[in-house]
């Protein structure tokens, strides 16, 4: 079984194996480099061969001043002779741990592992082909020609290729309205972020509308960046992009992910009852975490609140909300947060590893067993979720979850007629 070697180490042993490290230049500088004050410099002396050198330390002399050159190759030299290698100076000081395959989660980039997936022979290929699926490349090039953005690209999700490929009528391409720039900088979010950020297109909601309807799609997913510098942060064309899309295809399914909007509820009218089907809102993590993970604007009890609004304006309406793990969360704040969703009516939660996109975003504290998914799901279902879609790759919008979403909102439909 093929396995990768991992460093670890705590920040004190770094420091120590650091510390060891430099023992040897320390040496090296106290036996033979001098510097001399500016006040007592001299002429350059002139450059002596090796053996010279070594005639005059013999003799009981004092080594000249070493060129910068000798200086390293002396160094190289030592560190040869102390033993001190590459691992002395990273993390762990060579304490490694053995991690198998089948082990294996979704890393993130830039030196964590990444997942079989995305990585291991096969499985790459047969993601990637799924990218030359025709209808992936209408879903792109619809989106490309009419200068429409989707989180799909934007914040770097692993499932894109599967998402927007497949059959006619199951691609699912989450449409970021309101530009590609967000007025909030969470710590996990990869999406451009700006306190004034480029002015709205008035058209979109109409260019969305016509784009969704030549995909012959029956479930959209639509998104937004948070858009604080908005009298009321874009509600407005969020529920005009909604109408729009319903005049043009009454049968479509339409969920909408949206902000808290500072907790003005006004907002949240605006956008619950402008005919969606799927109202969404993420409270992403604990609420011990939020100012860890979430902008500062953000908050729990503020997801919470519009969540409970929407659902209350709309009894029919479906609320949804998604949780990140692998951020420090404990077994009991889980629990919590998912009873917490479900006192204000969601009716659907979806669970996710989270993965770190770049360095500059934080780390990930750790990376959650597939078991642990299993468990979360059976739990949510016990609490009385209608459903919960629960793995390392699932993200709020994944397709696998609006399969469901779109049977059960039928279901409620012929209900209401009969």
């Amino acid at each position: 079984e093929r396995t990768l070697v991992v460093s670890v180490s705590s920040s004190a042993s770094r420091m120590a194996s650091v510390s060891r490290a430099m023992r040897p230049l320390a040496s090296l500088l106290r036996r033979g480099v001098h510097t001399p004050r500016p006040s007592q410099q001299q002429a350059k002396p002139r450059a002596m061969s090796q053996p010279a050198m070594q005639e005059v330390v013999g003799q009981g002399g004092e080594a000249p001043p070493m060129a910068a050159g000798s200086r390293l190759k002396a160094l190289r030299e030592q560190l040869v002779v102390d033993g001190t290698n590459l691992d002395s100076f990273v993390e762990g000081g060579g304490k490694e741990m053995e991690v198998s395959r089948d082990e294996e989660m979704h890393r993130s980039v830039l030196g964590q592992l990444k997942p079989d997936h995305v990585k291991a022979d096969g499985s790459f290929k047969r993601l990637r082909s799924i990218v030359k699926d025709r209808q992936f490349q209408r879903v792109k090039q619809s989106l490309q020609g009419l200068g429409l953005n989707t989180v799909c690209e934007e914040a770097k999700c692993p499932n894109v290729g599967e998402c927007w490929g497949g059959e006619s009528g199951t691609a699912t391409a989450t449409i970021m309205l309101m530009g590609d720039t967000c007025t909030r900088g969470c710590k996990f979010c990869n999406i451009k972020t700006s306190n004034a950020p480029p002015p709205i297109d008035p058209n979109e909601p109409k260019k969305v509308a016509e784009a969704v309807s030549k995909w012959d799609l029956d479930y959209v997913v639509l998104t937004s960046v948070d858009r604080d510098d908005m009298p009321d942060g874009g509600s407005s064309h969020f529920a005009e992009t909604i109408r729009t899309m319903k005049e043009l295809n009454s049968r479509i399914k339409i969920e909408a992910l949206v902000s808290d909007y500072g907790g003005d509820l006004s907002c949240v009218r605006t956008v619950a009852e402008s005919g969606l089907d799927v109202y969404a809102h993420n409270v992403e993590t604990v609420e011990r975490l939020q100012g860890r993970v979430r902008d500062r604007r953000a908050g729990y009890s503020q997801s919470l609140a519009t969540l409970a609004e929407a659902k209350r304006l709309s009894p029919g309406l479906v609320t949804k909300s998604s949780i990140m793990l692998g951020v420090g969360e404990k077994h009991d704040e889980v629990m919590q947060c998912m009873r917490d969703l479900r006192d204000v009516g969601v009716e659907i939660v979806t669970f996710g590893q989270y993965l770190r996109p770049s360095r500059r975003h934080m780390r990930v504290y750790e990376y959650i067993e597939e078991e642990a998914y299993d468990y979360w799901r059976k739990e949510g279902e016990k609490m009385g979720f209608a459903y919960v879609a629960s793995g390392p790759l699932v993200r709020s919008s994944y397709k696998a979850g609006e399969f469901y979403i779109s049977a059960l909102l039928n279901e409620r439909k012929k209900a209401a007629l009969q």
